[in-house]
């Protein structure tokens, strides 16, 4: 009941509470109706959300396995290819090293012989005066056992060759194992040596390797030789780009050149690998590593290598690995793996194919 205190209903505090108490009820009376379907639509929306989130999730872990697969399989068909070409050369080298070193004495024992018949033969007829000319014995003498020592140097290149080939294709195990990450960049060399000659249209590319003092890590050998081949392939691709247009007298004067460098760094292994070649712009260099970018020609990449090279240091090592690139100078690719990683081939199987 209104007290007549306030002779202006407007001013009356209890006369504003009524008139608000109103407006609110009236305001409710078509909200409450409307607060179900908008819980409704909340939760239908985190829901979308949610989903969002978990396909998004299964994309890239597809795309992992994806690459996993693709690189295994690569991996393997390289592994059994190399293996192969290694193992068939073992047999006729084992042939061969055997044969020159039964012929070093014989060989040393019939030049012996024959000088001692000279020696003691003092009348020696005409006959044998004029065929000893004929076929330069002295020369022949003197020069037999330089050709077996050339076979003996031959030989042990094609060992060295065959122990490279050997070294790039081991199988991985279910563990890590020790390895020397220099014996592994040289065999990918001696791989894409062919690659790396001369040819009708450049000079030769050259290597500089400045390896530190490195100790032994603990990895899987296989899978970093082939990151190393995707990346030092990358780099050739990159300086064959880089010449065209250019004779092969302008190439000349500032050749091709691939340097690798090795050095220990925060207690890990540090490798560089660095072209001259045309270099990339940011916005090619926000991309190399994503899933099936490429920038090269229809049928000449797959966009896939980079990718993978990153999946094998970055998941499987615990390691790093990032770009720097400056067009029209060159673009570096740094990987950075630690001594040892906690990380095995059974627990990347169960992660990808669980």
């Amino acid at each position: 009941m209104c007290a007549g205190i306030f002779t202006n209903c407007r001013n009356c505090p209890i006369a504003k509470s009524l008139i608000l108490f109103q407006r609110r009820c009236c305001a409710n009376r078509f909200l409450f109706p409307l607060l179900p379907h908008i819980r409704e639509r909340q939760k239908a929306e985190a829901a979308v959300i949610k989903k969002s989130q978990e396909l998004e999730t299964a994309l890239e872990e597809l795309k992992q396995a994806q690459l996993q697969m693709i690189q295994s399989k690569k991996t393997s068909a390289l592994g059994n290819l190399v293996s192969g070409i290694g193992h068939e050369m073992n047999n006729p080298l084992g042939l061969i090293s055997a044969s020159i070193e039964q012929a070093k004495p014989t060989i040393a024992n019939i030049i012996e012989h024959l000088q001692l018949y000279q020696e003691s033969l003092t009348n020696k007829s005409n006959e044998i005066i004029d065929y000893a000319e004929e076929i330069d014995l002295d020369y022949s003498l003197e020069d037999l056992p330089k050709i077996i020592d050339s076979m003996t140097i031959a030989w042990d290149r094609l060992k060295n060759i065959s122990t490279s080939l050997s070294t790039f294709s081991r199988a991985d195990k279910d563990y890590q194992v020790s390895f020397n990450i220099h014996e592994g960049i040289d065999s990918t060399l001696l791989i894409l040596k062919h690659r790396l000659k001369a040819n009708q249209h450049r000079p030769g590319i050259e290597v500089i390797t400045n390896y530190g003092d490195l100790p032994k890590i603990y990895c899987f050998p296989g899978q970093l030789n082939q990151v190393f081949m995707n990346i030092i392939a990358n780099a050739i691709d990159a300086l064959d780009e880089s010449n065209t247009g250019l004779s092969f007298a302008e190439i000349e004067v500032n050749p091709n050149r691939i340097k690798i460098t090795t050095s220990m760094e925060n207690q890990g292994v540090k490798i560089s690998l660095a072209d001259n070649g045309q270099g990339m712009n940011q916005e090619v260099k926000a991309k190399i590593f994503d899933h099936l970018f490429t920038t090269k020609d229809v049928g000449k990449g797959t966009g896939l290598g980079l990718a993978i090279a990153r999946q094998i240091i970055e998941h499987k090592h615990g390691g790093n690995l990032y770009v720097t690139s400056t067009p029209r100078e060159g673009t570096e690719l740094t990987i950075v793996l630690p001594l040892e990683s906690t990380i095995s081939i059974t627990s990347l199987k169960c992660h990808y194919f669980k």
